[in-house]
């Protein structure tokens, strides 16, 4: 990785950390990909597009307040992931837990989250939320989302909120979720996307990196990536705007699923 991408990636994981401690410390962690006083503790204008306003009041209501303070994304993925009982999901960058432990509460106690993050706060404030919650089909992993700590073939469902944008290795991040997922697996994300129109510089005079803005990808490119990867049917769905020509989005694809090898020209 370039000097440039370690310091974007030691930046993020700074904010996010300041996030957690202040969290952890009974305050509240600022929308970190809204304000420009992140991770400031006490009272705080709420950003109806970031945060814990974009989930359901249901949703809130049966996680530990410190879940929910601690949520820092643009959507809600497991409002669109199509979770399913008995699913083995992994949220890349699960941050304080919340999209974890709504997930585990889906799948059932026969299947299992996975959260994978980089900030050893985050994950410390995570394992103690699904500890409050009861919550035990859980798994909270260190790692890099470019560098998935899991085998090959292994998850149903990658979800993830607003963190794809913050990655200096976007394709890597891309090749890692198709590698993980099983034959037939599927994605359910929300992340900022720009529009096609927009270049990268025009996307950084709207907001800085670590706010969510400047590393985002257009539509096209979002597209492309997938294809690279492998992914199929593909579709990425604008929800709200986030700042001028940038939105918030739905991001749905599966992993094609394997042939069977009947034919006499089957895998040719």
């Amino acid at each position: 990785m370039s000097e440039q991408g370690n310091e974007l990636r030691e930046t993020v994981r700074e904010r996010y950390a300041a996030a957690a401690v202040a969290v952890a410390g009974g305050g509240t962690a600022e929308d970190c990909c809204g304000g420009s006083d992140c991770c400031a503790t006490g009272a705080i204008d709420i950003d109806e597009n970031f945060g814990a306003s974009l989930y359901g009041a249901a949703d809130r209501d049966q996680l530990p307040i410190q879940a929910v303070a601690a949520s820092l994304g643009c959507g809600n993925p497991t409002a669109v992931a199509d979770l399913r009982e008995g699913d083995t999901v992994l949220d890349l960058g699960s941050g304080g837990g919340i999209d974890v432990l709504l997930s585990a509460r889906r799948v059932g106690a026969t299947g299992k989250a996975y959260g994978v993050d980089m900030t050893d706060e985050m994950l410390a404030l995570a394992r103690e939320n699904a500890a409050k919650a009861g919550v035990g089909n859980v798994e909270f992993l260190k790692g890099e989302i470019e560098a998935i700590p899991l085998p090959d073939n292994t998850i149903d469902v990658v979800i993830s909120n607003c963190v794809i944008n913050l990655s200096t290795d976007k394709p890597r991040v891309f090749a890692e979720m198709a590698r993980v997922l099983t034959p037939g697996g599927r994605i359910g994300i929300t992340d900022v996307v720009a529009d096609d129109a927009l270049s990268p510089a025009e996307r950084a005079e709207r907001g800085d990196y670590v706010g969510c803005i400047a590393g985002a990808l257009s539509f096209a490119e979002y597209r492309n990536h997938l294809e690279a990867a492998g992914f199929g049917e593909i579709e990425i769905e604008p929800t709200h705007a986030v700042a001028d020509g940038m939105h918030s989005a739905i991001i749905k694809a599966v992993k094609p699923a394997e042939r069977s090898c009947c034919g006499s020209d089957c895998c040719s």
